[in-house]
């Protein structure tokens, strides 16, 4: 995967005016609170980026846990670089959300005009950090899988 950009500004505010070693812990400690099985990463922040490192047990895993960080405000890029997958697949497609896109529309773009209802693949493949696949908002990353 490597480096995933971000919008800065958008997304949710886990800290403000915190040292770039309490904002890691903030990213590890919300990461880690979804729980994505990524008790084997760690997260240090360089500036606006954060970094990513250790291992996970699978691609799936690894896009999550990149999500989790980026859509934080603060947060402008996400460096996977340094992660180790055990089980590699095909990686999703990274889409950030543009003003009036809904999931429906989203799916259509990606998977083609007639699959709008196939937005519930995008729902799944977000989860636990998208609640409810109406609340997505301008600015936030999404994972778009491959269909099967």
């Amino acid at each position: 995967m490597g480096l995933i950009s971000f919008v800065k500004g958008v997304g949710e505010r886990l800290f403000g005016g915190k040292k770039p070693e309490s904002q890691a812990a903030d990213l590890k400690e919300n990461m880690d609170a979804l729980g994505l099985e990524t008790s084997g990463l760690t997260v240090e922040m360089d500036g606006e980026k954060a970094v990513l490192r250790g291992n996970v047990r699978d691609q799936e895993t690894l896009e999550k846990a990149a999500l989790a960080v980026g859509n934080q405000v603060g947060v402008a890029e996400v460096d996977t670089g340094a992660v180790a997958v055990e089980n590699t697949a095909d990686e999703s497609v990274f889409y950030t959300v543009q003003k009036g896109d809904t999931l429906w529309k989203i799916a259509e773009s990606h998977y083609g005009k007639g699959n709008g209802a196939k937005y519930t693949v995008i729902f799944e493949a977000n989860k636990p950090m998208l609640k409810d696949p109406d609340r997505i908002y301008p600015g936030q990353t999404l994972r778009i899988p491959k269909l099967d």
